[in-house]
């Protein structure tokens, strides 16, 4: 897009003024090289997001956007339900919950190496990936409704993981407000044999080392250290959220035209939250939650168990586990008054600041770790959320590198055995389902993670902490 059209608040921040319907401005948060490669496509996304009804500030972008369904990926909208706020579907997306979790491993990279290939063939063995992939957790219908009640509180229960670890997982393992009512049988069905799997796309396991440390007193309070070793996973509801997703489309197009609400786009239907359908699908949306967390609480167990057969000695602790699809009640001030908002983050993360009661007491003083992959050719990042995200973007950050390339156009320009094979040169293992699927996630599809980190950084949403580089991945 045009930096010209845009008014520059900052090097780093940049406003679409209102225009037509707008309720508020857009808001992107990016450099100027970012922002020229976006898309005009998520311009007129960030409009539409900004003409719905009820939305508080601004209609918010993070530096990795890129097109989505409804809102852009990248997206961060508050919604106030007092001001007839909404409640959308294209502002959570059909991955529900999709996040990372990041563990420590208590190891250093020289102690793991000479067990590296071995410990990779077991987790691969032993986490389900893949397309339609399945566990040996088999649920029956009042056993899912558990799930999503109980989320990760659920899967401790049944001896995967601590107690301890609900502490490092937002809400504490578990979302109130979750009615199983309010998913379909066939949501429910899907999802009886995919607890405690990775999926396919852009989720991933993946073994990694601190490679720099750009804060060593916030790095050592994350118990965080040049060349220590930590797993990270990312992935969300499954095929259950991708369920609810697909069956509330429908009703929420039916609740946009009773309400009168415009709608520019198929998936930007919505409801008014106080309204019966947007408590409904807000219930649904918390269910779909408490999936993710008790499918990734699982996938923690299973990593413990490769660990204890590979490296003993290995001591696998949490370190925090966080989402970026949701949609979630939280208090933020907005002018004079602090107001209950409805906060939608579509391929963007929770990044609260210093002080937050959501927050670990670990992590008070510090800031809420946020997680942000890149790919498994590059690097990832651990940072911190900060008081000046808290009041520019209601304590929101980016959530990846966000895609430079489609699927198809990766698949077009990489194939994905030759790929491997350039990875492990570097010295990097890939274990991967589908030679296809690699493909679509070479390194090169994406933005440069660096640039969209450093430019999060920049703009105050969150503060670089350590970067992190893989030794080893498992694809779907």
């Amino acid at each position: 897009m045009e930096l010209k059209s845009l008014n520059k608040i900052s090097d780093y921040v940049w406003e679409i003024p209102r225009e037509g319907e707008m309720r508020v401005p857009g808001r992107i948060f990016a450099s100027a090289e970012l922002v020229e490669d976006f898309d005009d496509n998520v311009v007129k996304q960030i409009k539409n997001v900004a003409a719905l009804p009820g939305i508080q500030q601004a209609s918010m972008t993070m530096p990795d956007a890129h097109w989505g369904y409804g809102f852009p990926i990248g997206g961060v909208a508050a919604f106030d339900p007092e001001e007839d706020g909404i409640i959308s579907m294209g502002g959570i997306g059909f991955d529900i919950s999709c996040g990372v979790r990041t563990m420590r491993t208590g190891m250093r990279r020289e102690e793991i190496e000479p067990y590296l290939g071995k410990l990779v063939d077991r987790l691969f063995v032993i986490v389900p990936a893949g397309v339609g992939s399945e566990g040996k957790i088999r649920l029956n219908q009042s056993q899912i409704d558990e799930v999503l009640v109980g989320g990760a509180q659920w899967a401790v229960s049944q001896g995967y993981g601590y107690k301890e670890d609900l502490r490092y997982i937002e809400e504490g393992g578990v979302m109130g407000g979750a009615d199983p009512a309010q998913v379909s049988d066939m949501a429910k069905k899907r999802q009886f044999r995919e607890v405690g799997t990775l999926g396919s796309g852009n989720h991933y396991l993946e073994i990694q080392y601190v490679a720099e440390v750009y804060d060593e007193k916030i790095a050592e309070k994350l118990g965080l250290f040049k060349d220590d070793v930590v797993v990270s996973v990312h992935c969300g509801s499954r095929a259950l959220g991708h369920q609810i997703g697909t069956d509330y489309l429908k009703t929420l197009a039916e609740a946009s035209r009773r309400y009168n609400i415009p709608v520019h786009e198929r998936e930007l239907v919505c409801a008014p939250i106080n309204s019966p359908e947007g408590r409904r699908y807000f219930s649904a949306v918390c269910a779909g939650i408490n999936c993710a967390l008790a499918n990734r609480q699982v996938i923690a167990h299973l990593v413990r168990e490769a660990f204890s057969d590979v490296i003993p000695r290995a001591r696998i602790s949490m370190l925090y586990d966080v989402s970026h699809n949701t949609c979630k009640v939280e208090e933020h001030p907005v002018g004079n008054k602090v107001k209950r908002l409805f906060i939608h983050r579509k391929g963007a993360t929770r990044a609260f600041g210093p002080g937050r009661k959501e927050i670990p007491e670990e992590y008070r003083s510090t800031g809420q770790p946020v997680l942000i992959g890149g790919t498994m050719g590059t690097c990832s990042y651990i940072l911190v959320g900060t008081e000046s995200g808290m009041t520019q973007a209601f304590g929101s950050a980016c959530h990846g590198a966000g895609r430079a390339l489609s699927r198809t156009q990766a698949k077009k320009r990489w194939r994905g055995d030759a790929l491997l094979k350039e990875l492990g040169a570097r010295g990097i293992i890939i274990r991967t389902h589908s030679y296809s699927g690699a493909a679509e996630e070479a390194p090169g599809a994406y933005k440069d993670v660096t640039a969209v980190v450093d430019a999060t950084h920049n703009a105050g949403l969150a503060k670089k902490v350590v970067m992190v580089k893989p030794m080893a991945c498992i694809k779907g």
